[in-house]
């Protein structure tokens, strides 16, 4: 069974937000179901400070050993923060999907789209399926 944090919203294409101490920006990440799906990640393309993207625009890819993923943007808004940390060791997502895994730091441009986002238990069936 995948590891669903309770403080997080999450996306039906698997990435999880988790809110910060500044209402305008969000921490960004895939979940442990899609680290597990993905298995051996070997690879992250993500995007650099100052890009801007639009709720749902591709952020980036993944690359695992069996396939690379489109990351989708749960949110629109600003890259204020990159994980370098990934760089060096993408596998970090695999093993701490929602901590030192997170992609991406976002600043918002519109927070009530954090609305169009599912709570925990709306993922859970989600990927019971």
């Amino acid at each position: 069974m995948a590891n669903i944090p309770a403080d997080l919203l999450y996306t039906p294409e698997h990435e999880w937000v988790r809110k910060t101490s500044d209402p305008k920006v969000v921490e960004i990440g895939i979940t442990d179901f899609a680290q597990g799906e993905l298995g051996d990640i070997v690879f992250v393309d993500l995007p650099k400070p100052g890009a801007s993207f639009s709720r749902m625009g591709v952020f980036g890819t993944v690359e695992a050993v069996k396939a690379v993923s489109e990351l989708f943007c749960p949110l629109s808004g600003e890259v204020v923060e990159s994980n370098a940390a990934l760089d060096g060791d993408p596998a970090l997502i695999n093993r701490e999907p929602y901590g030192g895994g997170w992609m991406v730091r976002l600043r918002l441009t519109d927070p009530a789209e954090l609305g169009t986002l599912l709570d925990p238990k709306g993922y859970s069936a989600k990927i019971a399926g």
